[in-house]
């Protein structure tokens, strides 16, 4: 997976370093596991064993955002994961549309845990008359000739792409013109979008490749460095 932003690759969002925000959703899944098993606090020294990293790097990272823990108590569970959800901008449904309703398509739209978060796919847009009035997950697919007419109707925050890449940049063009601010784009190009439009790329082929050099790294006995 790699990450992209508008205007190119930096280190920081707004004055946050680029790695704490890469570490977020982690916090985010561990707190939520914990909630889940009605841990009422943690330390720092068990969170950061939960995290694979050190206790004062937790303490950094969660100095950035504001003062959640207490000398000698630690950091109680659900409100810690109350805060990161606001910091992730996930403690409200967030509305998204996807284009490119093929396996890939069907997949996210079928996965269930983005909903339990707050990412709501109201609906999918394809080209293919093949597709187009198939259902998935409850969803009719819809003539991607009525998208901008639909998303005037019906504003939505994200726009996930999940079309060939010779389609994805007219995709998301047509997405910025109709109102989006954010795009996931599956489709295995870089798109270009407007400063004022937040985008990740994800490359699913790329980390594959990743995988297997590493696979083939302890193959040969050469390990990893961090």
């Amino acid at each position: 997976m790699s990450v992209g932003r508008g205007k190119g690759e930096r280190n920081r969002y707004n004055g946050i370093p680029l790695a704490v925000v890469k570490r977020l959703p982690s916090y985010q899944r561990l707190l939520s596991d914990l909630v889940a098993k009605e841990v009422e606090r943690i330390s720092s020294r068990e969170l950061a064993a939960k995290m694979k990293i050190n206790a004062s790097q937790v303490r950094q990272d969660l100095s950035l955002f504001g003062s959640f823990g207490q000398q000698g108590y630690g950091y109680r569970v659900s409100y810690l994961l109350d805060e990161i959800n606001k910091i992730l901008g996930i403690n409200t449904k967030t509305k998204m549309v996807l284009v490119g309703a093929g396996q890939l398509g069907r997949a996210i739209t079928n996965y269930s845990n983005f909903a339990k978060r707050g990412f709501i796919i109201e609906a999918l847009f394809d080209r293919d008359p093949e597709v187009i009035g198939k259902t998935v997950n409850g969803l009719s697919v819809k003539d991607l000739k009525e998208l901008g007419t639909y998303l005037k109707a019906a504003p939505a925050e994200i726009g996930i792409i999940c079309t060939p890449a010779s389609a994805a940049q007219e995709i998301t063009d047509q997405l910025v013109a109709s109102g989006i601010k954010g795009i996931w784009n599956f489709a295995p190009t870089v798109v270009k979008v407007p400063e004022t439009v937040c985008i990740e790329h994800v490359h699913l082929g790329e980390s594959l490749m990743i995988l297997s050099f590493q696979l083939k790294q302890k193959k040969a006995g050469l390990g990893m460095t961090k």
